[in-house]
């Protein structure tokens, strides 16, 4: 697992870059704001229901949740499971909104 900052990804988002972007949170949380990413819970990884995201294991894989934490395990979890250029989100949406969000 590696990681990527918010002004890293928002900026390959803003330059057109087509990336294999994962929600890990819970649907309810995704509704209320979310960056475009696939909602793919994290209970989901955690009891390894990812066929939707198997063709992806060796293209890179961009996972946030709220602050990181859950986006973490995710990224450990899938790297178990042969994926091999996970990304977490530091510091997840809280940092994303903190950042880029109009006050």
């Amino acid at each position: 697992m590696q990681t990527i900052t918010p002004e890293e990804l928002k900026s390959r988002l803003d330059a057109g870059e087509q990336l294999h972007v994962i929600d890990v949170r819970e649907p309810h949380e995704h509704e209320v704001f979310n960056i475009g990413g696939k909602l793919v819970p994290l209970g989901k990884i955690q009891t390894m229901q990812t066929e939707e995201l198997d063709a992806w294991k060796d293209e890179e894989v961009i996972v946030y949740c709220r602050s990181g934490n859950r986006s973490g395990q995710a990224c450990l979890i899938l790297d178990t499971m042969g994926f091999t250029n996970t990304k977490n989100l530091v510091g997840g949406m809280l940092a994303w909104e903190e950042k880029f969000s109009v006050k």
